[in-house]
């Protein structure tokens, strides 16, 4: 559609105001479209004031209000008022940036388009948008159905009134970092980690302090270290299927985590952004399962398994935190849209939602064989670990290789990756990309955007 809508732009500029556009008929033969996209196309540029549609007419050439010639206007005076704090979303926006037609997406932080319970996300909206209350006021705290279904899933240690119904995770990050740390504190993160909380974290005036991570996970010893050295209350993690590297804290890891937190008489901020995105085994109970002090404050997201726009998640904590963090959700947002947590409960309570999450599953672990596959017989020299879920390959390339530079050269070439130096909260020790297999279309595409990948490094 985005291609049609440029080029109707191109060919709307050469006509005179009120001139017809030709039929949508004729645009269908033309450009070798369905009359949907036509019809879309035109809807789009008669938003953007370009065409006006006349039913049983056809479109024509709107009106161009001549531009008014003035000298640009001076906004130079906002930089002394902002001052010299800034909001850096560069890494964010690079992972929410579609792939341009013709390149090979394999960066991204969402299941492909055909992995999506599209017809079920459908069928539940429809079902909540025609309750009779679906666009009053929720209650405060989230849907007590959708309490419950979060509670259950983290298990025992968890009850319905623990559970706080947010907007999706990267809000809860933001609720939860700004509830726990005033601004100029340390927070302790992986290294490397999510994108998403060090542009928080930094946006929020927070220090993020690399804790380095390995296969099995964060390294406890270390983060003891980096406790004792920051005086830091809160450790950031991801201990199912990290983001970038796929590792799972390991049980004997997970005891010792809690242990160091308690010591340091600190939080752990559990992600549990990935749960249901295993592909060889599930991972290990959530932390917050094997949390009896109230350490552990878990936010869950059903995002990734689902779709980009399904902006629900859960925030579970116990004791004055929770009063915090709820505290700090009403006056930054009020609360979740309902027709939203209603579209949410409807899914995961119907009986296709075990059936999706078994598709996915499979999908995915044929995604990453295929890549792991392309990538052995193109790239034998990148050193790439399988791992048993999520979305990423975390690939080590050779010493030397300009991470950065590669990514944007193989964009060029075709094939978007992420360089893995934006992953990093200081100095990255070794160049690295994050290759994405859950967001490519097929297999036969993974191999060939990894073909485009070798052809950039090797030249």
């Amino acid at each position: 559609m985005a291609a049609l809508a440029d080029a109707l732009r191109h060919d709307v500029r050469r006509l005179s105001p009120g001139e017809r556009l030709p039929s949508s008929r004729a645009l269908v033969d033309r450009h070798r479209v369905s009359p949907v996209t036509v019809s879309r196309a035109l809807g789009l540029l008669a938003a953007e004031g370009l065409v006006v549609t006349r039913p049983g007419s056809g479109a024509f050439a709107a009106d161009r209000p001549a531009a008014a010639v003035s000298e640009p206007a001076d906004l130079s005076w906002q930089a002394v008022t902002l001052g010299d704090r800034s909001v850096d979303s560069a890494g964010v926006s690079w992972l929410l940036t579609p792939a341009p037609d013709g390149v090979v997406a394999l960066s991204g932080g969402y299941l492909h388009p055909t992995l999506q319970p599209v017809r079920a996300l459908a069928t539940a909206a429809a079902r909540a948008a025609r309750r009779p209350d679906a666009w009053e006021m929720p209650r405060l705290g989230g849907m007590p159905e959708l309490r419950a279904w979060f509670a259950r899933a983290a298990g025992p240690a968890a009850a319905p009134a623990d559970v706080l119904i947010t907007s999706g995770g990267q809000q809860s990050l933001t609720t939860v970092l700004r509830a726990l740390l005033a601004p100029g504190a340390p927070v302790l993160v992986e290294s490397p980690t999510y994108l998403g909380v060090l542009a928080v974290a930094r946006a929020s005036g927070l220090h993020p302090v690399p804790v380095p991570v390995d296969g099995d996970g964060v390294r406890p010893d270390l983060l003891a270290e980096a406790f004792a050295m920051s005086g830091a209350r809160a450790f950031y993690c991801q201990p199912a299927f990290q983001n970038p590297t796929g590792a799972v804290l390991s049980a004997e890891r997970r005891e010792k985590v809690l242990d160091v937190a308690r010591a340091a008489g600190a939080f752990v901020i559990e992600d549990d952004f990935a749960r249901h995105l295993g592909i060889t085994a599930s991972p290990p109970p959530p932390l917050i399962a094997q949390d009896a002090e109230g350490r552990v404050v878990h936010i869950a997201s059903l995002t990734k398994a689902t779709a980009p726009s399904l902006r629900v998640a859960a925030v579970i904590a116990r004791g004055p935190v929770a009063e915090r963090i709820r505290a700090t959700q009403l006056v930054e947002e009020f609360f979740p849209a309902r027709p939203l947590q209603e579209t949410l409960l409807e899914l995961v309570s119907s009986p296709g939602w075990p059936r999706h999450l078994r598709a996915v599953r499979a999908a995915l672990r044929s995604r990453r064989d295929a890549a792991l596959s392309a990538l052995a017989r193109e790239l034998p020299e990148l050193r790439v670990a399988a791992p048993d879920g999520g979305l990423h390959l975390w690939a080590r390339l050779p010493d030397g290789v300009d991470d950065t530079a590669l990514a944007e050269a193989a964009l060029r070439a075709g094939v978007l990756v992420s360089a893995g130096r934006p992953f990093f909260p200081a100095e990255a020790h070794a160049p690295h990309l994050r290759i994405s297999y859950g967001t490519a279309a097929s297999e036969p595409e993974l191999a060939e955007g990894v073909r485009r990948l070798a052809a950039v490094l090797r030249s």
